[in-house]
């Protein structure tokens, strides 16, 4: 930890929540990096006047964040812990099945973010990244020749096209979120590629939103988009699945 870096004492009453809410302001504000060690138990005792189980049960809190790990061994210790999107997905997905919200929901959010994501695509995009959404589109029209021999790859390459939308915002903020989408959603997506008919339309789909998406043709690529969650829901609703 740098040496600027100084607690003050623990509010009585309320220390444990107060401790943990120092150290996890401190990370915020950077002043406590992803790798950076905290200071021992005693020295922690020391900087905010208490004992050790109130230290330990900041502590718990902290890793129950997922702020921090715990590194046994000569060299461990409590270590600020760099936050993966894949984590960040998973509660997202676990939290949202808890609360029952259903792939209706869920589709209509997507089509909300995607449509924003494709719009600043077509405006932000460069050659290379119009050269790799056709070039992932002809593999999709490839395997989509044996939908299924290659139903894994038909899934992972929609993953990969919905991440590439993204990456042309220029925006980081949208991968993250559209990482978070696809991982604890994808499975939805795939249900398009189960099925003879829809695999045809989706991948049909995909070659005309990268048409509309390079060409610039914002009504049109805005039709598209809109067009993918109508067949998405479609094919939900034959499963017997889109719900409310």
């Amino acid at each position: 930890m740098s040496e600027e870096m100084m607690f003050h004492q623990a509010q009585a009453g309320r220390a444990s929540e107060d401790i943990a809410l120092q150290i996890e302001s401190a990370i915020l504000n950077q002043k406590l990096q992803p790798g950076d060690c905290l200071p021992s138990e005693r020295e922690l005792q020391t900087q905010f006047g208490t004992g050790r189980g109130v230290i330990r049960e900041a502590i718990r809190a902290l890793k129950q964040k997922g702020l921090i790990e715990i590194r046994k061994g000569q060299k461990g210790g409590a270590f600020i812990k760099q936050v993966d999107v894949a984590n960040i997905s998973e509660s997202l997905a676990l939290f949202l099945k808890q609360k029952n919200i259903g792939p209706y929901q869920v589709a209509e959010f997507r089509e909300t973010i995607d449509q924003t994501v494709a719009q600043l695509a077509m405006v932000r995009a460069n050659e290379a990244q119009h050269t790799a959404i056709l070039e992932a589109v002809s593999k999709l029209e490839k395997f989509a020749d044996d939908p299924q021999q290659h139903a894994h790859e038909l899934g992972e390459t929609d993953r990969q096209l919905n991440l590439l939308l993204a990456s042309m915002t220029g925006n980081p903020i949208f991968e993250w979120v559209m990482q978070a989408l696809q991982q604890g959603f994808s499975s939805h997506d795939n249900n398009l590629y189960q099925d003879p008919e829809f695999c045809r339309e989706t991948v049909k789909n995909w070659r005309e939103t990268a048409t509309h998406l390079i060409n610039r043709e914002p009504v049109r690529l805005q039709a598209t988009i809109s067009q993918h969650y109508r067949l998405l829901l479609q094919c939900l609703d034959r499963n017997g699945q889109a719900t409310e």
